[in-house]
């Protein structure tokens, strides 16, 4: 898809409401840490919670991610529903904590696929303080299809919907 700055009617606000919106449907982003040399992306399960600006993942106390944050605390956050056209990233601080209420809080059957409980002492908090937000969001799959076929024929590009970015 080719990227192109829309004149988006969207107001801030309503930009700010849509990464929100994606990223609490997509559920699964792709977490980008960077080590000082080159980045590393992983799936992470985000937890976004507006009311209070963050966005929350279960990870555990191992791993290269953990150091990595707390030397380069700045990550990249990206929501993709590819069947649907809609993308959403989000760039922000992160922190690595033991933040046992929030576990508690956070806590659903599937991190039992990771953890023993709630109450494993290897799970952490990490948080991302969102700084920077960015949409893709097009009509769908069916008129996108359209739209390109039209594109295609007519040897123009396709207007795939609207691109906004946003401080957050």
């Amino acid at each position: 898809m080719k990227e192109r700055q829309h004149d988006n009617p969207a107001t801030p606000d309503e930009i700010i409401d849509r990464v929100w919106e994606l990223a609490a449907k997509i559920d699964i982003c792709m977490l980008t840490t960077w080590n000082g040399e080159q980045q590393r992306s992983r799936p992470m399960s985000a937890r976004p919670n507006r009311d209070e600006n963050a966005i929350y993942f279960l990870t555990d106390v191992s791993g290269e991610k953990n150091a990595e944050l707390e030397a380069f605390p700045t990550v990249s956050l990206a929501w993709a529903d590819t069947g649907n056209y809609r993308f959403a990233v989000v760039s922000g601080r992160a922190k690595v904590t033991d933040d046992r209420a929030k576990i508690t809080e956070l806590w659903s059957k599937m991190d039992k696929m990771w953890w023993e409980g709630k109450d494993d002492p290897t799970i952490r908090l990490l948080t991302v303080t969102p700084e920077r937000g960015e949409i893709w969001d097009s009509p769908g799959a069916l008129v996108s299809g359209a739209k390109m076929l039209v594109a295609a024929v007519t040897g123009g590009a396709p207007e795939l919907g609207d691109n906004a970015a946003v401080n957050m």
